[in-house]
């Protein structure tokens, strides 16, 4: 399930650029969350520099290449495992980018597992004993 869309100005990254975010952002993803590449995803979506203003102005006056993030976990995932993505696809922005660190923004969406289809099935069918097996770590003990 781990899915990351990073958000660009069209025409301010190279392909090979490109290329090291998304390899970069898969290691990352099945590092952190110890999951098979086999499920990683990894997108970018271009938006026009007419169309993407941050700061105040459009990107293609003030010139400001500001990057958002967006990735999908499964609910259940620790806070710190979360944070650590964070963390990491706001490092590899600035590594293969080269963009200001206090410009990139992302977020973390949290899916429940009944609401996350995988070849048409819940994961909550699909992958039952590690969605339990999750929950288990992450419950305090009595």
């Amino acid at each position: 399930m781990p899915i990351v869309n990073f958000h660009l100005v069209e025409g301010l990254t190279t392909p090979a650029q490109d290329e090291r975010l998304l390899i970069g952002a898969c290691q990352l993803y099945a590092e952190v969350l110890k999951a098979p590449m086999e499920r990683v995803r990894a997108f970018i979506t271009l938006h026009k520099a007419t169309h993407f203003a941050l700061a105040g102005g459009l990107a293609a006056h003030n010139g400001l290449h500001a990057p958002y993030f967006e990735f999908i976990v499964l609910d259940g995932r620790p806070l710190e495992d979360r944070h650590r993505l964070m963390r990491g696809f706001t490092d590899l922005l600035v590594d293969a980018l080269g963009v200001r660190r206090d410009l990139v923004r992302g977020s973390c969406r949290r899916v429940e597992p009944q609401d996350w289809a995988i070849g048409g099935e819940p994961a909550s069918v699909i992958r039952k004993d590690e969605v339990a097996a999750r929950a288990a770590l992450n419950t305090p003990p009595p």
